[in-house]
């Protein structure tokens, strides 16, 4: 299982090259220093010297990026990088290559998901339409109602059915959005059973980008 695990876990792949083995060192050491249970740091190859052409073709066959410290690439890497288009990143200050590095790696991750509460209507009566379905007579007590949205179903407490909003009418015209201290007509989709007194919250989900 731990196996498994490791071979789920994406790798930012990377050559190093620096002036010398000391650079080396200080650039590994804090990689390794990077959390690391979720995305992982993978040197694949480290030396002190010039970038060379045969840096550039490792890292085209093993989809790395070539990261140099104090050093430059010489005219064929450089000409065979161009051309293939692998990544070349150089560097004068080690904190500057770390602060890239940790970066590169937050990009990998899974962005966290973060509800939003957008609207709370209470149901207050029922209407039942051809072709359509239960349609909950609200009236709107927070923020605002949007058609298509996320929403719950929410009885005495517990949720009962959590879909989206179907329709959304205020009198006899199809509207996109309803605000609080107004009625409306909701229909959720795929939901027969609202009841005088539910409570529907209409909320959204946004992915937002997590930091090491």
């Amino acid at each position: 299982m731990a196996q498994a695990r490791d071979a789920e876990v994406p790798e930012l792949n990377l050559i190093v090259k620096a002036d010398v083995q000391g650079s080396i060192g200080a650039l590994t050491d804090a990689f390794a220093k990077i959390p690391q249970e979720e995305v992982r740091v993978r040197v694949i190859h480290s030396a002190a010297g010039a970038i060379t052409e045969s840096d550039i073709a490792l890292a085209l066959a093993s989809r790395a990026i070539v990261l140099g410290f104090n050093v430059r690439p010489d005219v064929k890497a450089r000409e065979l990088s161009e051309r293939e288009g692998v990544d070349v990143r150089l560097y004068r200050v080690i904190y500057d290559a770390i602060d890239d590095v940790r970066g590169a790696l937050a990009g990998m991750l899974k962005p966290e998901e973060r509800e939003t509460e957008l609207g709370r209507a209470e149901v207050r009566a029922l209407f039942r339409i051809p072709r359509i379905g239960v349609v909950a007579g609200c009236y709107i007590v927070q923020g605002n109602i949007q058609r298509n949205s996320r929403a719950r179903v929410v009885r005495d407490g517990v949720v009962v059915y959590d879909g989206r909003i179907g329709s959304l009418r205020r009198f006899k015209e199809d509207v996109r959005e309803v605000a609080e201290g107004f009625e409306c007509g909701i229909g959720i989709e795929n939901f027969q059973d609202v009841k005088e007194g539910d409570i529907i919250e209409a909320y959204e989900v946004r992915e937002v980008a997590r930091e090491l």
